[in-house]
């Protein structure tokens, strides 16, 4: 993990400051770039996010999926907790605490828009940040890469379905057609593109080449990623700026979900007797989330102002941290399965 992940969290803090000032001193600069869309779909946001993406899936090579039933029961966790309980605890907590305890502190539209977006962030399993995870905690790369090749698929199919009944359920309207166009535009295009430019960048199948380009296109992804915080936070200044107890309402149920999670599937592979190795991944893949593709589908569906792509922002500031504390704990606990 090079110095700049290490300090990913000090830099999306220094983004989102300096998004906030630059809101407040160009307000029509962002104005301007905000209305820059079609169909709901923001030019630049998009340009940006594909530069976040892109890079991503070039690095899933789905031939590995042929080792999927070699060990099955580290794919059974992850799927599990990805598909059949990560959203619908996130959706339950965002009720919790904007339809319950926080109430009284935020109006009922915002409050619909905070949930989606942590419903949008909880439909989202991740697909890059994993590997650094997994790297940390020594975790098997093979078999890592199987997981998240696995998910990406399944995602294609599952996320808009899943998400569109978590709204549904919360009461939020769903704009199917624009939740389906995103999925094609964050997922589907940049998936296919990254699996035709493997295919003719890795011709020999020795990686060379194809780690050459990896390493070209890694800074530009982290690029993409602080340039989008700046935008978004600029476009949430004035709201920020009136109401900053608004980021610790919203990480509080991101907090609670995330460390939950993590020691739901923590717990189950120890009781599965899973490798630390598979097991440790695993539950990263189970706890972290796809913020890229949730921060793109909250600004198709709700606005780049929306409280809906704040809550979205709001995870990628809470998840870096959170995840490092969480590869802290999975290493100092690798005794828990019989490794030293």
């Amino acid at each position: 993990m090079g110095t700049f992940e290490r300090y990913l969290s000090v830099w999306v803090g220094i983004c989102i400051i300096a998004g906030v000032i630059l809101g407040n001193l160009f307000p029509h600069l962002f104005e301007q770039i905000a209305s820059l869309e079609f169909a709901h779909v923001n030019f630049v946001v998009a340009v940006l996010i594909w530069v976040m993406i892109y890079p991503m899936m070039v690095q899933i090579d789905f031939s590995s999926i042929k080792d999927v039933g070699k060990k099955p029961k580290g794919l059974l966790l992850t799927l599990v907790i990805n598909w059949l309980v990560k959203p619908f605890t996130m959706a339950l907590l965002g009720w919790l605490f904007f339809k319950g305890i926080f109430a009284d502190w935020v109006d009922p539209q915002t409050a619909n828009e905070y949930i989606a977006g942590m419903i949008l962030l909880g439909v989202a399993p991740c697909t890059a940040m994993v590997f650094v995870w997994s790297q940390l905690t020594k975790g098997d790369p093979n078999y890592t890469l199987v997981q998240v090749s696995l998910n990406d698929i399944i995602m294609i199919f599952a996320f808009a379905p899943i998400a569109g009944f978590l709204l549904g359920v919360t009461d939020i309207a769903v704009p199917w057609s624009t939740l389906l166009l995103s999925v094609v535009l964050y997922v589907v295009i940049p998936l296919v593109a990254g699996v035709v430019t493997r295919k003719k960048v890795d011709k020999q199948n020795d990686h060379s080449q194809l780690d050459r380009l990896l390493s070209t296109l890694k800074p530009w992804s982290m690029i993409g990623l602080l340039a989008t915080v700046v935008l978004l936070f600029g476009f949430q200044a004035e709201t920020l700026l009136s109401q900053p107890e608004v980021i610790g309402l919203i990480a509080i149920p991101l907090l609670i979900q995330t460390y939950g999670i993590f020691a739901i599937a923590y717990l189950w592979a120890k009781k599965m007797k899973l490798p630390h190795n598979i097991a440790a991944p695993a539950c990263m893949i189970g706890t972290s989330n796809f913020f890229e593709l949730a921060v793109a589908v909250a600004i198709s569906l709700f606005g780049l102002h929306s409280g809906a792509a704040l809550a979205t922002v709001v995870g990628v500031l809470v998840e870096v941290p959170v995840m490092l504390s969480l590869v802290w704990f999975a290493n100092r606990t690798r005794h828990w399965f019989g490794e030293h």
